[in-house]
């Protein structure tokens, strides 16, 4: 499945779109180069998910832990910085990717041998003209 979006005034009606192709899966794997709008389209989804909190990339955290209104956790991680699976073993990964909380993960290939199963992957790219281009590995949620 691809989704597009222009500018950022689309980008909810995308959020809307995903979450609702995506009903069900809460774990989604982000890959896209620097600057291909992963950070911001989370921060979409997490704004579509009623989150408290402010969303801010985790690029020095690793992990950022964000609420709900309805008293719900969602896990937004980013790997861009990690230097050695080890790190992703010292912060409890399994805890987090096998919980039955939203998980967005930013920089996934650096852990592709930790990811589980039920991932959904999602790639983001920029096309020449601005448009964001989101696909959605169909496969990965079967």
């Amino acid at each position: 499945m691809i989704i597009t979006f222009n500018t950022l005034s689309d980008i909810n009606s995308a959020a809307d779109e995903f979450l609702n192709a995506t009903a069900g899966n809460k774990h989604f794997a982000f890959y896209g180069s620097m600057g291909a709008g992963k950070t911001t389209f989370i921060k979409a989804l997490c704004q579509k998910l009623n989150v408290i909190d402010v969303v801010a990339s985790p690029t020095f955290a690793i992990i950022n832990e964000y609420h709900t209104s309805d008293n719900n956790k969602i896990f937004h991680f980013d790997f861009y910085r990690i230097k050695d699976i080890e790190e992703v073993y010292n912060i409890g990964y399994e805890d987090y990717f096998y919980s039955n909380n939203y998980c967005f993960l930013e920089w996934p290939e650096l852990v592709e041998e930790l990811l589980p199963e039920h991932v959904t992957k999602v790639r983001i790219s920029e096309a020449e003209n601005g448009t964001r281009i989101i696909e959605l590995d169909v496969a990965a949620n079967r």
